[in-house]
């Protein structure tokens, strides 16, 4: 499961990172790192970008990006 297959409000915990992509490295540099807890807010109209909570701070990815990013441990936000 990665960070584009959550629904709003879940949360998650960030297991692995592909670093293929460029601008992934960035968004770590940002705070999407493994063991982060993750939590998908929403997303734009017609899907794309993501918008995700890390360390309290909103963070808006692609969907291609947000692919990069195993999670495991998905639940309800609260």
């Amino acid at each position: 499961m990665t960070i584009a297959d959550l629904k709003p409000g879940q949360s998650a915990r960030i297991e692995s990172v592909d670093t293929s992509l460029p601008g992934i490295v960035r968004l770590m540099v940002l705070g999407l790192v493994e063991g982060a807890d993750v939590q998908y807010q929403h997303a734009a109209i017609g899907g794309d970008p993501l918008e995700v909570s890390v360390f309290g701070t909103s963070i808006s990815i692609r969907r291609e990006q947000a692919r990069q990013f195993q999670v495991s441990g998905a639940g309800a936000g609260g």
